[in-house]
């Protein structure tokens, strides 16, 4: 599963890139004993104003869809995608965790579970 998630994920970051201005990549986290429930993916930005920017256009829908289309395409179901996407900034990790996403991303972990790869 967690293969066939990263690949999925790897098509969601790739078109994200191209086409959600700041985006630059994303991860995930999961406990695989609370799946899918504990999933969550984290969508990250080159900075805090592209960041916000995002959440507040219809980059944060186009964020949904992708990421609804990377479960789907795996066969994951989740009732509502926004409880499973995050986003952050490398702006934020420099200035909270001094660019340590480990840190960072374990900090925040809701799931109780490990973070993937970046994607």
């Amino acid at each position: 599963m967690e293969r066939e998630l990263a690949r999925a994920l790897t098509w969601a970051c790739e078109l994200g890139k191209s086409e959600i201005l700041g985006f630059e990549w994303l991860t995930h986290r999961v406990d695989y004993e609370r799946f899918p429930e504990s999933l969550i993916v984290t969508w990250v930005f080159d900075s805090d104003r592209h960041m916000n920017a995002a959440i507040a256009s219809q980059a944060k829908v186009r964020m949904h869809e992708l990421t609804q289309a990377a479960f789907e395409d795996i066969g994951i179901t989740v009732a509502q995608i926004a409880a499973h996407v995050e986003v952050d900034s490398e702006e934020r990790c420099a200035s909270r965790h001094g660019g340590d996403w480990d840190a960072r991303l374990s900090s925040r972990q809701r799931s109780g579970g490990k973070h993937g790869q970046g994607h």
